[in-house]
């Protein structure tokens, strides 16, 4: 590999060099004549964004990741192979390189501004680099300091294209200087390391553990400029950014990150605001309220409002939410729907639980908007007219629950149980005449045999304190079971809500045994008092009650399903992650001879051994109906009552454990630790490490051997072949 100039020299690859990506986000232009990608090589593990729709040439700009330091910039043009642009970078100045097409033959390529030879140069080590190309030149800009990869996905990511289409706005995270090379001040004459090399930096928590310093990132195609916008107060992380009308300025999500951070994943009770930010006069304004936690701003198609949501600073950490809208001359702010505390039993809205508004939630004419929100046991596709403030369900009395809204005039049904998962699309009447809308098939999708379904409503002995508990169940006419909660189109199984502490869920197994058909196994996640999309009252009557009325209502729903469909009572199963899995220890301890067997993904067991090892430690406060502070440090009677409040002790179930060794939100000590007592008490379990998993244990090939080691653990422990 050459250099040229302390730059280095990049050898011409072909358009088979490009490895496979992953697409991260992808957003059309305004009027839809462009569109911006983002993308990811998991082999290299770096971004790339690609720009296409510009006169000729399809832009390219690739990113590497911080442990190379090195970005390139490539670019088609309508007849030639992929040609990359020098790469480089500089301290205390720019370095600028042009390329110029010359002709379908021929190319020549510029320097253009200082470079300072530094071998450290040659890697990029320490700068940010971002680059572009227009019809007829190539830019590539380094900056000295900053170094930003692109921050997709998550609660922060975005990808915005300016009124003008002349603008991409996007969110990077602020690197820090590479680190010295251990022993480097050995070295005679070497310079001594850097004061700041061992200094620990905070982190977002859960899924964000490489996200600490979001920034916001410029990128104009028309000057040919890239710029880390300036103006943001120091103590907020930004995140989902828009353009403001007329693109003079950028509004954006700013979430609080003193004194320390909290995990956010998931979390929609973080200290958080609407901001808008002037470009000219770098002036910062809140247009939220001080002390809510608000976000996911959409602008209407006219300019003239921005809506977003907003809930309460602490408690559970996914509430009820308001929507929100503000009036973007006067500034004036007004509640569209506010919370709703206990829907009661001829109403048909139950409040908003969403953790994101679709980017075109908004319908054409500025008034209505278009959203997915949890609803009781299903998911529904809801209007809302911001001037009546009133909700109109789109999909009650279709069997089938809806997946998130794509825009203002489609949607994606997807049915509870999975008979039928496809999309679907309905023009949008004019206001007033939305019902009965006509859904028109994308796809032709082939409909799953032998399977139905029906709700449960199950009413515990409190029932006159808070909502009841909502099943439903699926099954065939053969075999019948039941199916307590909605299926989550996120995975393959059915999933019930859960309360505000990220990705709660809870199946029961009825495995029958009867005819000489094979058997089909239903499948029973509970939507107990505490789950979402039941109102605000439900979701605070779990907290103090945390391991006792969860785990009450989970093992009533258990015994009416029993007592009204034909299950066998002697080879159930239990299959549960997070805190249902929490609840499944519990069950396993109360009802042991009740079930034959267990599979948990990221169990929680142990509770006041989270307090210094999870991402939310403030949920181990909330649960039991405690204050939290951020000083707040735990008593000795505090942790007392977390650990009776924990299932560690009496479980004699066969379990088996899935954890992820890259869990932030509950650590996979937890699993651990119960694995050594189980194991030590001689009872059958099973410990999966997954070294690149999470909390959540997503990804393809990770799912496909929990969910397959998940089903042959249980039916081979109650004695199915």
């Amino acid at each position: 590999m050459g250099q040229c100039g302390g730059a280095v020299a990049w050898p011409v690859p072909t358009a088979a060099s490009f490895p496979p990506t992953l697409r991260l986000l992808s957003r059309d232009s305004p009027t839809g004549q462009h569109r911006a990608v983002l993308s990811r090589c998991p082999q290299q593990g770096h971004e790339l964004l690609e720009v296409t729709g510009l006169p000729h040439i399809q832009a390219q700009w690739r990113g590497y990741s911080a442990s190379t330091g090195q970005w390139v910039l490539w670019f088609w043009c309508a007849d030639a192979d992929p040609h990359p642009l020098r790469c480089g970078a500089a301290v205390g100045a720019a370095t600028v390189w042009t390329s110029r097409r010359w002709g379908s033959m021929g190319r020549s390529t510029q320097r253009v501004g200082p470079l300072p030879h530094n071998p450290a140069h040659n890697t990029g080590e320490g700068g940010m680099a971002s680059g572009f190309c227009l019809p007829g030149t190539q830019l590539w800009l380094c900056q000295a300091g900053l170094w930003h990869p692109l921050t997709v996905p998550g609660p922060f990511a975005c990808l915005a294209w300016s009124h003008s289409e002349t603008q991409l706005l996007y969110v990077a995270e602020r690197s820090r200087p590479k680190r010295w090379a251990p022993c480097a001040w050995d070295v005679p004459g070497a310079a001594r390391p850097d004061k700041e090399q061992f200094v620990y930096h905070e982190d977002w928590g859960e899924a964000l553990s490489t996200r600490s310093v979001p920034v916001l990132c410029a990128l104009d195609l028309e000057s040919s400029s890239l710029s880390v916008l300036e103006g943001i107060p120091e103590h907020l992380s930004p995140g989902q950014a828009l353009w403001s009308p007329g693109d003079h300025g950028v509004v954006f999500v700013g979430w609080w990150h003193e004194p320390f951070r909290l995990g956010l994943s998931a979390c929609s009770n973080r200290r958080s605001g609407i901001f808008h930010l002037d470009l000219s006069s770098r002036s910062c304004e809140l247009l939220s309220a001080e002390h809510g936690a608000a976000f996911s701003p959409r602008l209407s198609p006219d300019g003239r409002r921005l809506l977003y949501l907003e809930g309460d600073v602490g408690g559970p950490h996914r509430q009820c939410l308001r929507l929100c809208m503000l009036t973007w001359q006067t500034r004036q702010t007004v509640t569209v729907l506010d919370v709703v505390q206990e829907p009661t039993e001829g109403e048909s809205f139950a409040g908003l639980f969403t953790e994101v508004l679709p980017l075109r939630c908004w319908a054409a004419d500025s008034q209505r908007v278009v959203l997915s929100t949890p609803q009781r046991s299903r998911t529904d596709l809801l209007l809302v007219d911001t001037e009546a403030a009133t909700v109109t369900n789109l999909t009650a009395g279709q069997h089938h629950s809806t997946g998130p809204a794509v825009g203002a005039v489609t949607a994606a049904p997807v049915p509870v149980p999975p008979t039928v998962v496809s999309q679907v699309v309905a023009v949008l009447p004019p206001a007033g005449q939305e019902l009965p809308l006509c859904w028109v098939p994308v796809e032709d999708t082939p409909i799953v045999p032998a399977v139905t379904w029906k709700t449960l409503t199950v009413r515990p002995p409190c029932s006159g304190q808070s909502p009841a508990v909502h099943s439903e169940c699926p099954g065939d006419p053969a075999v019948p079971g039941c199916c307590l909660g909605t299926r989550d189109p996120r995975d393959g199984g059915y999933r019930g809500r859960g309360p505000g502490v990220g990705g709660s869920d809870l199946g029961m197994w009825p495995l029958p045994f009867t005819g000489d058909t094979a058997p089909m196994v239903p499948i029973s996640p509970v939507n107990y008092r505490g789950s979402l999309g039941f109102g605000q009252a439900s979701i605070s009557s779990l907290l103090s009650r945390v391991g006792e009325q969860d785990v009450a209502d989970t093992q009533l729903a258990v015994e009416q399903a029993l007592h009204s469909e034909p299950l066998d009572p002697h080879r159930l199963a239990l299959l549960a992650g997070s805190h249902g899995a929490f609840i499944a220890l519990h069950l396993l301890t109360h009802e042991p001879k009740r079930y034959r067997a267990c599979a948990l993904r990221s169990p929680v067991s142990n509770l006041p051994a989270l307090l210094g090892t999870s991402d939310i430690p403030d949920w181990r406060y909330t649960s039991l109906g405690l204050p939290y502070s951020f000083e707040r440090v735990p008593h000795a009677e505090e942790v007392a009552t977390m650990l009776l409040r924990s299932p560690i002790a009496q479980v004699q179930t066969p379990v088996l454990l899935c954890v992820g060794a890259r869990d932030r939100r509950v650590s996979p000590t937890q699993a651990v630790e119960l694995y050594r007592v189980l194991r030590a008490r001689g009872v059958p379990v099973r410990l999966l490490w997954y070294p690149q998993g999470g909390h959540a244990l997503a990804g393809v090939e990770m799912e496909a051997d929990v969910f397959k080691n998940c089903a042959q653990w249980l039916l081979q422990h109650v004695g199915l072949p």
